[in-house]
């Protein structure tokens, strides 16, 4: 099993074109051990994690943000839209309650009204736009509007012919309910909340969108999709939605609404119609998603225009009900611990790697000593560890056997990849501790290196390889200059 991080960034709601994209991560609390507010902070914290998406206004949760500087969306419960909608006063005590009594301690920077509206509550569409104004209205009277959009997330399969996305267009027959919200949103310089989901356009197409054109993977010219009208060329199914987003704006004369995406995201658990629910694809496509958003990428349409993103979501929530994919969304697990682990090298500072409270992978007491030797090669050469501290002379030498060498090595490589359930085995010779067995001028690490992770694939043994096939053999009963010549290898590999 592969294992997992995330996440970043900085940017206030308003001037999207002249500011970075930033990555955010939506919070959902259908979990039968929900961790709690602090706990879910903390974990933020952790990992760097600048904003975030509530569902709700939860009073705990938004307390437990204060003085974070976490940047919060905050939402309007669909199961409350009708009543905000049909009453400014109603819309006004939801304002005071769940904004005003918290800013600024708490950074609240936006208010998602309802989500998917039109096409999960339709009998509240005729109220959702009066709800926008009212909750706006509010904001004003608190002198808040400056600071905190008021959109709606709407879903992207209101959007109609799709592709080529220049031809796409909004359901006419929600034309009453879309028309007035996007005036809206440009008159009080908001931005479009709009949900994107390649997974399921991907499952909806019957065969027509290739896998990899979902996933963000890397195309051959001859593989792209072209816009026949614009002759733009689209090689992700996300740039292509959100292109689309965009020309159906400009069909009914809106062109200065920017997108920001609400939720984005790939389950890695599915049910037996879902083949393509796994963690593999779930890793690929939020890991190249970070990237594509953090680059500044923007879109085809829209070149180097940012295009903010919330990764849907931050824990699997075991309580939801639907298909089994719904359970399995979240990049952690109610204990703060990665699922797997993104692949993010090149997108800069991302996600702090100590996920898990001062934890070490050890050589398991009375393993075998080949095996343990056999895993130690492995981790110093293939697993590319820096295995310089273990020549003699350096801190880490003594004591001179291979339990203890291998035991630095399983925990750099532990921690080099994350700290997930695949990277502590070695074929059942290593184990993970809360006891740290740094000793002397031997310090063994508790985190990651820089916050960063290694743009690598390969995982420690498994119980389905054989270290001993793809490791070297000389690391022990080499001469001494030899070992420093690995070490220097070994060194300029790890930082190539």
């Amino acid at each position: 099993m592969a294992l997992v991080l995330l996440l970043l960034l900085t940017l206030s709601a308003a001037a999207f074109a002249d500011e970075d994209a930033f990555i955010g991560v939506n919070i959902g609390t259908a979990l039968s051990d929900m961790p709690s507010p602090t706990q879910v902070v903390a974990l933020l914290k952790a990992q760097q994690i600048r904003h975030v998406r509530l569902f709700d206004a939860d009073l705990a949760m938004l307390t437990a943000f204060s003085n974070s500087g976490i940047r919060v969306t905050v939402s309007v419960p669909n199961e409350q839209l009708l009543g905000v909608g049909q009453s400014n006063a109603t819309a006004a005590n939801w304002v005071a309650r769940n904004v005003v009594a918290h800013v600024p301690a708490v950074n609240i920077t936006a208010i998602a009204v309802g989500s998917e509206v039109l096409t999960a509550l339709p009998n509240a569409a005729s109220v959702l736009v009066n709800a926008l104004k009212f909750i706006h209205s509010a904001l004003v009277a608190a002198n808040l509007d400056r600071l905190i959009k008021v959109s709606t997330p709407l879903s992207s399969s209101l959007i109609l012919d799709s592709f080529p996305p220049s031809q796409a267009f909004f359901n006419r027959s929600w034309d009453p309910v879309v028309v007035p919200m996007l005036k809206f949103l440009q008159s009080s310089g908001s931005y479009l909340m709009l949900n994107v989901y390649p997974y399921y356009d991907y499952m909806q197409s019957n065969g027509v969108i290739p896998l990899d054109y979902a996933l963000f993977k890397p195309l051959s010219p001859n593989k792209e999709a072209v816009d026949a009208n614009t002759l733009l060329h689209y090689t992700n199914v996300f740039d292509a939605v959100v292109d689309a987003a965009y020309f159906a704006m400009a069909y009914l004369n809106v062109t200065n609404v920017p997108v920001v995406v609400l939720e984005s995201g790939w389950p890695r658990k599915g049910d037996s119609y879902e083949p393509d629910a796994t963690v593999d694809n779930s890793d690929t496509f939020n890991s190249n998603l970070i990237r594509h958003v953090l680059n500044n990428t923007g879109t085809p349409k829209h070149p180097g225009i940012a295009v903010s993103t919330f990764i849907y979501e931050l824990y699997d929530e075991d309580l939801r009900p639907g298909a089994l994919s719904e359970k399995y969304w979240g990049l952690f697990d109610a204990n703060g611990v990665p699922v797997y682990t993104l692949h993010l090298t090149g997108s800069g500072v991302v996600l702090a790697n100590d996920t898990t409270n001062q934890t070490y992978c050890v050589a398991k007491d009375g393993a075998d000593s080949k095996m343990l030797q056999a895993a130690l090669d492995w981790a110093c050469g293939p697993g590319k560890v820096d295995c310089s501290a273990l020549l003699q002379g350096q801190p880490c030498y003594d004591p001179d056997n291979v339990e203890a060498h291998a035991t630095y090595a399983f925990n750099a490589y532990y921690h080099l990849m994350g700290m997930g359930s695949g990277t502590c085995y070695f074929n059942g010779v290593a184990s993970i501790t809360t006891t740290d067995p740094s000793h002397g001028s031997c310090v063994y690490s508790s985190g990651g290196k820089n916050g960063t992770f290694m743009n690598s694939t390969s995982l420690a043994p498994s119980s389905n390889s054989t270290a001993e096939s793809s490791a070297p053999h000389c690391f022990y009963g080499c001469t001494n200059i030899l070992l420093q010549l690995i070490g220097v290898l070994l060194s300029s590999l790890f930082f190539l």
